[in-house]
């Protein structure tokens, strides 16, 4: 599931204000004010929308994490070693209540990268230090760090490693990720994305420990999610076969399977018979979602795994042979997308105790990518080349609306939604006319037009710098981009 910084804990009352259910009706669709979220001088801004998980960047008190570039040129794009694909310095940031803060880095480094914030606004991410990787000539460091109250907190390495990277955080302060060790690795998970030559392991840090979580039985593991109750869960290799499905479609080389870690057990979820399985969320309730690949690895579908009975159930798909489940929420209902059989026509899927539901598009294709508790649900539509990316939503009764036909007006093309909060607020990617990426996050209007009009005048344009305090400078690291893998199908 998709960090901020802390925030004080709120009365039951008010916890349980916040969970009242929004009710919606069909053809009924909330007007929204557009916060561009900006930059820091330079091009683009960015939030966590890792291929290989769902992150959560945007929590239910409206507080936001993400990072943005300078007007700094980043030193390694030489190299090709650049942390943003801009390759200008980027700087991780929060955004609360109209107020935009650069995050401390580590001493000394250049880059850090939010990837996901807790329900009371700690967040995880990476650094660079100033540092260079000896097993990787040219190579900036890259450590997990944690931001709490503004303070980052650096988490260190496994058994001597070089490198970490934090990618997920509970409101406990226990964090997940993954992080080198000394081990040489020609298949290491991280060598693709990140240049590591040894062993990719799962980590939790807890109190200032960092505890490596061990395998399924191959030489490299990643912890993605963590939920209220520290389960764990990521990917594990099984063995030391090689799975071609996998290398192509993840750049996981091996044979790799699904893990449930709790109570000091990694517990192998199963699969459909193939060689690539892949969580991509977990609830609170302990139930996982993702995708696996039947017998041959010619199909791949949508499963979901529940913790009470340790089954692992195939959605099933539009009849196709390709279904991925991106994200639940705790009532277990799924999102993602599946195809239909003969053409590969790539829908939005919804799975709950109605069954299957195909929610639409808004050109050829489309995808969901997360949902609330209130089962409103965002992702994009594109055309057959997968060139032009249109942000949705869809609410119980449907039917799927472009996010732009909600705002007044906007200077960004709304393209890529990636997480939406239990208040219905919106946070994901735009492009501007001269096609740079912005972070933006979308806030319910009231539904007459005054309101609606006044919000839109508030809405910032993509050249504007929202509010911004700098967070008191703290001795910090560097880090590298963790953006994940490419998936299991990742045909988005």
């Amino acid at each position: 599931m998709k960090s901020r910084a802390a925030i004080p804990i709120i009365l039951p009352a008010l916890i349980a204000l916040l969970a009242a259910p929004i009710e919606l009706t069909a053809q009924e669709h909330t007007h929204y004010k557009l916060i561009d979220l900006g930059t820091f001088g330079g091009p683009d801004s960015y939030i966590s929308a890792p291929s290989a998980s769902y992150a959560t960047i945007l929590n239910n008190h409206g507080v936001l994490a993400g990072w943005a570039a300078t007007s700094r040129p980043d030193p390694y794009q030489a190299q090709n070693f650049c942390l943003s694909p801009d390759c200008f310095v980027a700087r991780a940031f929060q955004w609360q209540n109209g107020v935009r803060t650069k995050l401390p880095g580590l001493a000394q480094g250049l880059n850090s990268e939010a990837t996901w914030i807790s329900s009371n606004g700690i967040i995880a991410g990476i650094s660079q230090n100033g540092q260079m990787d000896p097993s990787f000539p040219g190579f900036p460091v890259n450590h997990g760090v944690l931001w709490k109250d503004g303070v980052i907190i650096d988490l260190g390495t496994l058994d001597g490693g070089f490198e970490s990277a934090s990618l997920a955080v509970n409101s406990h302060g226990q964090v997940v990720g993954a992080a080198d060790n000394t081990t040489k690795d020609s298949a290491a998970m991280f060598g693709d994305n990140f240049g590591w030559a040894t062993q990719t392991r799962a980590f939790l840090w807890q109190d200032g420990v960092m505890q490596d979580l061990h395998t399924l039985g191959g030489p490299d593991a990643v912890a993605y999610l963590i939920n209220e109750s520290g389960q764990v869960a990521g990917v594990s290799y099984l063995d030391s076969k090689p799975s071609e499905f996998c290398a192509q479609a993840t750049g996981y080389s091996l044979t790799t399977g699904a893990f449930l870690w709790e109570n000091g057990k990694m517990q192998d979820l199963g699969n459909f018979g193939g060689t690539c399985t892949f969580a991509f969320d977990l609830n609170n309730k302990g139930q996982v979602v993702g995708a696996s690949t039947l017998t041959g690895d010619q199909e791949e579908h949508p499963f979901l795994w529940d913790n009470s009975n340790s089954t692992l159930k195939d959605l099933g798909t539009f009849g196709g042979s390709t279904g991925v489940a991106k994200a639940l929420n705790d009532a277990g209902a799924v999102v993602g997308f599946a195809d239909y059989a003969g053409n590969q026509l790539f829908r939005a899927a919804l799975w709950d105790d109605d069954g299957m539901t195909d929610l639409g598009t808004l050109d050829v294709y489309s995808f969901a990518q997360a949902i609330n508790a209130h089962g409103q649900v965002v992702g994009f539509s594109t055309d057959a080349q997968f060139n032009n990316h249109q942000g949705f939503l869809w609410q119980p009764g449907g039917p799927m609306v472009a996010l732009n036909s909600l705002v007044s007006s906007s200077s960004l093309q709304l393209t890529d939604p990636a997480g939406i909060n239990d208040q219905g607020q919106i946070a994901g990617t735009g492009t501007d006319s001269a096609g740079n990426q912005h972070a933006f996050l979308l806030i319910p209007c009231d539904d007459d037009d005054a309101a609606w009009q006044s919000a839109a005048g508030e809405t910032s344009t993509n050249s504007a710098t929202p509010t911004q305090h700098t967070a008191a400078a703290n001795p910090g690291h560097r880090a590298r981009k963790l953006t994940g893998p490419r998936t299991a199908s990742s045909q988005q």
